[in-house]
């Protein structure tokens, strides 16, 4: 396992980390399995476990708390707030009101009185900068929280967020958690370079592409994915969109065989090859599906595999933009652009 420095807080964490959004509900995954997924990938060297407190609505971090019970300080711990937690209207956003209150349901969840790493999983164009920044600040002030990060939020939003930060004196963020992969590269363009501008970490999630680049989805086989039945309009390919992607994956795998490479290795070894990345986040169902990532662990890309990669898909290209989490919230509701 490879290691680098967490953004500019000097905390050191593996270039594979571990995502536990399939712990529970989510990807039908028990007690006895989220700890021996656990026991391995730490044993692996992973040292990061990143969760949320809707994953599976607290069953995710309640799952994570037991397996990691007793080795609590070996662990970077991680975990998100913001995503709606129920029907209640104030039990989601950015306020302080409600991070307040949600980090002590997750500290209780999780069995820990601090998290290392508290984000914002998505930006609330209803609560200012200051409102958040300066809960956090104080969150972290009591020793509730070490660290505090953003997740999917635009780059115009992560510069916005460091002045506000420095205009009242806050702390500020110090990494953002977007989604990566060779198959969505849009980050490139604005996300990541206003990240080392800043010196923030990022922990890039879905860098197998929600499967796509697992190996698994190939053209003339049947898709049958966990992934594509909870959302089979992406794996539809007689939508344009996903038949680029399916292109691609050809075109991808071919490289990988010539590499000498299993597809997870080339889509693994590809985020991390990024110089604005500190870890790409895995997110396991199964012990065999941990076992195929972790084999990425010391994978190193060639120039010329890199300069393959980028003749198939460009450089800050995402091949299905209409998926991204992090479009201009005016551009998704009418009444925000209307008078």
């Amino acid at each position: 396992m490879q290691y680098r420095t967490l953004g500019r807080t000097g905390v050191q964490v593996s270039t594979l980390a571990l995502g536990a959004m399939n712990f529970g509900k989510i990807g039908r995954t028990t007690q006895e399995e989220a700890t021996a997924i656990v026991d391995a990938a730490l044993n692996a060297g992973i040292n990061l476990i990143d969760t949320a407190d809707m994953y599976s609505q607290g069953e995710s971090e309640e799952l994570v708390g037991r397996a990691i019970a007793g080795r609590r300080d070996d662990i970077v711990l991680a975990t998100k707030a913001g995503l709606p937690m129920g029907d209640e209207r104030n039990h989601r956003g950015s306020s302080r009101r409600w991070l307040v209150t949600e980090l002590d349901n997750s500290l209780r969840r999780l069995g820990v009185d601090h998290v290392d790493l508290y984000q914002i999983h998505r930006w609330d164009p209803t609560t200012s900068d200051e409102e958040t920044l300066s809960a956090l600040t104080d969150l972290q002030r009591a020793g509730k929280i070490r660290y505090f990060g953003s997740s999917t939020a635009p780059a115009y939003r992560i510069v916005q967020a460091e002045w506000a930060a420095r205009e009242h004196r806050l702390s500020r963020y110090v990494t953002e958690q977007p989604s990566y992969s060779i198959l969505q590269r849009g980050i490139e363009t604005h996300v990541l370079p206003v990240t080392q501008q800043y010196g923030l970490g990022v922990l890039a999630w879905s860098p197998l592409a929600t499967g796509w680049l697992s190996g698994a989805v190939r053209a003339g086989r049947e898709i049958t994915t966990s992934r594509s039945t909870i959302l089979p309009e992406r794996f539809d390919t007689t939508i344009a969109a996903n038949q680029a992607r399916m292109d691609a994956v050809e075109k991808l795998a071919a490289v990988a065989d010539e590499a000498g490479l299993t597809m997870i290795q080339l889509a693994l070894g590809f985020v991390t090859a990024h110089p604005a990345v500190t870890s790409a986040l895995i997110g396991p169902r199964t012990m065999d599906h941990l076992r195929s990532q972790l084999a990425a662990a010391d994978t190193v890309l060639s120039g010329d595999v890199l300069d393959a990669i980028d003749s198939i898909v460009a450089p800050g290209v995402d091949l299905a933009a209409h998926e991204k989490f992090d479009t201009p919230p005016a551009l998704l509701d009418p009444t925000l652009r209307r008078r």
